[in-house]
């Protein structure tokens, strides 16, 4: 360890992945370092299951949940955008020669009391329940237009937003006024389609954004035909372990099980990371919130119910994945509550049974009661397991690099939705990275993770 490196990497959360595997890419030195023994942080998947029921406290007979090592839980269950820019950073990287997926088999929508499927072809939206004949003619309409918007084309969009409006600056209220669209559609589009946790996003977003995410849905059902959402087969684990992989084999070395005691400061610049009696220099550290904790600010609290089902979800036509999403004004919240399930197809779990993950945004000082309404959803529960977990962005992200003395915090915030839609900006110094394969440019590297 007492050496002198390019860059130090602290944690091996996602994201932190991408960044040690594309920084080793580059032809630069990188020591990747983790407090914990296994890969993945919070996105880590727990095998076998004996680990699972440790690792809460829980006490229990884990012979009836057959082999140990057919169990592959998400601490935190995630799925992803099929046409997504993570998918595409993992072609382009070549990732996924680690890596395997399958779709998730379908994505639903709790409205009314009930569960309906979000349409993915023209048969289920003329037979779907979700609106009437009337309201479907005009969410048709409103469709076609998104569908047929080009940002950088003002001619596909300016009969709507015509100056003084701008799509890329006013919100969308004005397109749903122009096609008529109710409360009702509104509820649809911005939370099953559009995935916003709530309806700040009528008057905060650019309408830019939500047609984009309109349009990103659409290709992604495109692509599969059931959803549009994707899957690895073992666990959202294995991507992280898989940018490890890359990383390695470009020069990338690992130490997991390793504490760091502090970071080295001198003359007001890191200059390394001190573990008992060993110090390794670098030129610049990426972290997560956790090593430092005097550099983030708490943004919220997510709490999470992973659950063990004997059964597949009620209403979801015995789909072995499914995605099901309760709007926050079905059940008189702020924040929407997201239930993800997958089973055997994903090798998650034996056969005859499900892993079902239900999270939402925390609003009370109870929030395990707030799940209750995804928990109500699932029927009757072998085994839960909850959690909580406080939300930190950094106070200094490292974009002013005289205040952040080249120590990069990677931000955490978790929309607690099941897919990687949101787009999360680490800037790095110039002088360290240049250009990986044309299209992804790190001058300022932009790791897309998602979503929930």
């Amino acid at each position: 360890m007492d050496e002198k490196y390019d860059v130090i990497v602290l944690g091996t959360g996602l994201k932190e992945c991408i960044l040690s595997s594309l920084m080793s890419i580059e032809g630069k030195n990188v020591l990747h370092i983790d407090r914990n023994s296994f890969y993945g942080g919070d996105i880590t998947s727990v095998t076998p299951i004996d680990l699972l029921f440790a690792r809460f406290k829980v006490k229990a007979d884990t012979s009836k949940y057959q082999r140990g090592k057919d169990w592959n839980v998400d601490l935190i269950s995630k799925f992803l955008m099929a046409n997504g820019k993570l998918v595409k950073i993992l072609i382009h990287t070549g990732v996924t020669r680690y890596l395997e997926f399958r779709s998730v088999e379908g994505s639903y929508v709790y409205q009314g009391g009930n569960v309906h499927k979000v349409p993915c072809n023209e048969s289920e939206a003329l037979s779907t329940k979700l609106m009437d004949l009337f309201k479907k003619r005009r969410f048709r309409k409103f469709l076609v237009w998104v569908m047929n918007v080009d940002l950088d084309k003002p001619a596909t969009w300016n009969d709507i937003y015509a100056s003084p409006l701008d799509i890329r600056k006013d919100n969308i209220s004005n397109a749903f006024s122009h096609f008529t669209i109710d409360e009702e559609i509104q509820n649809f589009i911005g939370h099953a389609i559009c995935l916003f946790q709530d309806d700040s996003y009528k008057e905060n977003v650019p309408a830019a954004e939500v047609i984009s995410r309109m349009q990103l849905y659409s290709q992604s059902v495109c692509r599969f035909g059931k959803s549009p959402y994707l899957y690895p087969l073992y666990g959202l684990g294995e991507l992280p372990q898989a940018f490890a992989r890359l990383s390695a084999v470009y020069g990338g070395t690992y130490m997991l099980d390793k504490h760091i005691d502090e970071l080295v400061i001198e003359e007001g610049k890191v200059i390394g990371v001190k573990s008992g009696n060993e110090i390794a220099r670098c030129d610049m550290v990426i972290c997560d919130p956790s090593y430092v904790p005097n550099m983030v600010k708490k943004v919220g609290q997510v709490v999470r119910a992973i659950c063990i089902l004997t059964h597949p979800i009620d209403g979801v036509h015995n789909s072995l994945s499914t995605q099901i999403i309760i709007p926050q004004s079905e059940v008189g919240r702020k924040h929407d509550i997201y239930i993800s399930c997958v089973s055997h197809s994903h090798n998650t779990c034996p056969e005859n049974f499900f892993l079902a993950h239900v999270a939402t945004i925390a609003e009370t000082a109870n929030p395990e009661k707030e799940l209750e309404p995804g928990l109500k959803l699932l029927g009757s529960i072998e085994q839960v397991f909850y959690s909580t977990q406080d939300l930190f962005i950094p106070i200094n992200d490292g974009r002013e690099s005289k205040d952040s003395f080249h120590v990069f915090v990677v931000a955490q915030t978790d929309e607690c939705i099941c897919l990687f839609v949101v787009i999360v900006a680490v800037v790095v110094d110039k002088m360290y990275l240049h250009c990986v394969e044309n299209c992804l440019c790190f001058v300022s590297i932009f790791v897309y993770y998602l979503l929930l």
